[in-house]
């Protein structure tokens, strides 16, 4: 477990240096067996997070030790939604977030303009703002689950889980990068985007790849 806790907190110390994560925000947890789950705790600063500060809960929410995540009904959802999964990461990445609060009209973040959204991710939908710490943030991630790796919570955060922490590590980095650059290119004009047999091919190459995050 110490083993584990200690990659966990590297991970937390890795998010707050690429800005996003800032004081007590996000959580990561990991599932060590079926019935058994480390996550980071309540009202601590990922950026001075120890080892000894992560705890454990089931698989039903059950505190077996120290003072988890409030928002533990959502990393909940993922395990009990997806077998393959056995990580989650939960940040607030800042260009990420900035999509759904200016373009509350969108589903996913505009994925024809990069083709690594498409062959890294597939996509990378906007889930319906839910209020944070309720079971409904974790009810609203059902429909996009398993098929998606990577999401953004409209007006709070984002999602990425799997098979690995390292997988889903780097899928929150994947997915704050991409929303950087389209963040970016709106800002110097309008999107453009790739033709659709381009956005085919690569859809096409992206089944081969298979469903982890890139």
């Amino acid at each position: 477990m110490g083993d584990l806790s200690a990659q966990i907190i590297q991970v937390c110390k890795n998010l707050y240096s690429k800005n996003m994560l800032a004081a007590a925000d996000g959580n990561i947890s990991y599932r060590v067996s079926d019935n058994e789950i480390l996550i980071t705790p309540s009202g601590v600063s990922k950026a001075s997070a120890k080892a000894e500060d992560i705890c454990i809960i089931d698989i039903d929410g059950n505190v077996k030790s120290g003072n988890p995540s409030s928002e533990r009904l959502m990393h909940l959802q993922v395990y009990k939604s997806c077998p393959e999964a056995k990580a989650v990461v939960h940040a607030h990445p800042p260009h990420a977030i900035a999509w759904t609060v200016s373009h509350p009209e969108l589903t996913e973040l505009p994925a024809t303009c990069l083709s690594e959204v498409i062959l890294a991710a597939g996509k990378i939908p906007f889930i319906p703002y839910a209020r944070p710490s309720t079971q409904a943030m974790g009810d609203n991630l059902k429909p996009f689950l398993p098929d998606c790796r990577l999401m953004i919570l409209a007006r709070h955060g984002a999602l990425s889980w799997g098979e690995s922490l390292e997988e889903a590590a780097m899928g929150m980095e994947r997915l704050e990068h991409s929303a950087q650059i389209l963040y970016l290119s709106e800002s110097l004009k309008e999107l453009t985007h790739l033709p659709q047999d381009e956005v085919n091919a690569l859809k096409e190459m992206r089944k081969k790849i298979g469903p982890k995050t890139l």
